[in-house]
């Protein structure tokens, strides 16, 4: 494999383990909040012990999570640094905002929730505790507000002086920071952490169930994690319906990728598995309309009239007019200190066809579609694992509320096995999000063979392998560490 594969994999493999911590941070935080409202209000210490005790997982997660999100972040400039180039004024923008700001908040905070049980009021820490939770969804605002710019760059404009894209105001930022696919993403993501801690508390308290201990805890944790759970599991089918409708409109490829839909058409049907459809779900989804014309794949490489009577070209047509913009670029940066008038007519050529640019790297119209099979499955495992997580906190929290869990052995089974499951659905959610916009790094303007370092397959090959072997070790030794604070279990009666 080529030093692109090496780095795709490695930038891959370090999302994936970034997000087996970050939906647990979301979670937890979440869930620890709600039961220390319980003790500040009812001032019963069994919910401070109880709080205490989730309190005490969440720091492990977010301790191990902060070092493989830092790595991301590096590798945008060691192996993707013409992509830093290109977007660096952008880009760099709300990431530092989520440094200086949400991760400076969420640690601040997180501090005092964690050391100052007895130090401050127990109406400070719990805005402490609170302001934790907020911290890390802000935190997480603004790295997807970069991740949303990438799949819609709303805001910016082409300098061909800089070769650059940059944000030329104060209104292009908040283009940027309002961008409609952040912000989807943004509740999606969030709210899909909200069911993975839902999940994780309400496994975790059936485990104390099967080994008969802790019964008041346990039923009071998997009450209070269904609630959580379920409430985000309802959210995130509402911004999943928003983000259809954000991939219709902005990456339609994408979408045709996640449906297989080779050719398009009005009352598109929506595919749970293949041969069995539900007729017109799929336009319904896409554009809330039964008759609205959603594109597939055919459709996108030959070009297709949109819902609003756009004609949109076909794919060769956009790699015909990026390679125009390209030779513009060349001829107006070659010609703008010695021949004036023509740089300026290579500057108008240039903006005519400049949303193509990317386009012009592409080798064959092809080269557009994502691996269909790939994010086609993702799609459905996402789908329906979370649908299983849903089906069990539900009978979870109802049997918790009417005080029936006891015995339901195959509940508490079921309850610990969704845990595992539940993180395979969110990784899931991303392959369909970042697998089903390639070949782009910045969709329509840059593709990952642009966007690379100069560096050998070798050295990217070495760091991952190093880097998997960290990673991996990362995750033993949380995983072992929450295991052994788990048998240890909360400090609350045996009862």
């Amino acid at each position: 494999m080529d030093v692109i594969a090496w780095s795709r994999i490695q930038f891959a493999m370090t999302a994936a383990y970034h997000w087996l911590f970050v939906p647990l941070t979301l979670g937890v935080a979440f869930v620890m909040a709600v039961m220390e409202t319980l003790y500040v209000v009812k001032k019963d210490e069994f919910w401070k012990k109880t709080a205490q005790f989730w309190m005490k997982l969440f720091a492990i997660n977010f301790a191990v999570g902060i070092a493989t999100g830092i790595i991301l972040e590096f590798e945008f400039g060691t192996n993707w640094s013409n992509y830093s180039w290109f977007v660096g004024d952008m880009f760099g923008a709300p990431l530092a905002i989520e440094g200086i700001l949400a991760f400076f908040m969420e640690a601040t905070f997180f501090a005092v929730m964690f050391f100052g049980w007895e130090k401050v009021s127990k109406r400070f820490h719990l805005v402490s505790t609170w302001l934790t939770g907020i911290g890390a969804a802000i935190s997480a605002y603004w790295i997807l507000v970069a991740n949303g710019w990438m799949q819609n760059p709303v805001g910016t404009t082409f300098n061909p002086d800089t070769v650059r894209s940059e944000m030329a105001s104060a209104q292009a930022f908040w283009e940027v920071i309002s961008n409609p696919v952040a912000v989807s993403k943004f509740f999606h993501s969030v709210t899909s952490g909200w069911v993975t801690g839902g999940i994780f508390v309400v496994g975790v308290s059936c485990w104390y169930l099967i080994k008969n201990r802790q019964k008041k805890f346990a039923r009071a944790s998997i009450l209070i994690g269904s609630i959580v759970g379920i409430v985000g599991s309802f959210a995130v089918m509402l911004s999943g319906d928003s983000s259809g409708v954000h991939a219709a409109e902005f990456q339609p490829m994408k979408l045709a990728a996640a449906e297989g839909l080779q050719d398009g058409g009005k009352r598109a049907a929506f595919t749970i598995v293949p041969g069995i459809k539900i007729p017109g779900m799929l336009s319904i989804l896409a554009t809330h309309d039964i008759d609205g014309f959603v594109p597939g794949i055919n459709d996108i490489l030959n070009g297709y009239t949109d819902n609003d009577g756009n004609v949109i070209p076909s794919v060769s047509e956009k790699m015909q007019r990026g390679r125009t913009a390209l030779y513009a670029l060349a001829q107006y940066r070659a010609l703008n200190d010695t021949d004036p008038d023509a740089a300026a007519q290579a500057r108008t050529l240039l903006d005519a066809n400049v949303q193509y640019m990317g386009y012009g790297h592409l080798e064959k119209p092809e080269d557009v579609i994502p691996p269909v099979g790939v994010v086609f499955w993702a799609f459905r495992l996402m789908i329906g694992l979370g649908m299983l997580a849903l089906l069990v906190m539900l009978i979870a929290g109802w049997m918790a509320w009417k005080d029936r869990l006891d015995g339901k052995k195959w509940l508490w089974i079921a309850a610990i096995v969704c845990i595992p499951l539940v993180y395979i659905g969110g990784q899931c959610g991303w392959i369909v999000a970042e697998v089903g916009r390639q070949p782009w790094t910045i969709q329509g303007l840059l593709p990952v063979n642009v966007a690379i370092s100069s560096l050998s397959a070798g050295a990217v090959k070495t760091t991952f392998f190093l880097f998997l072997a960290i990673f991996t070790l990362f995750l033993v030794i949380e995983i072992r560490i929450m295991i052994g604070a788990i048998k240890k279990g909360p400090e609350t009666p045996n009862e």
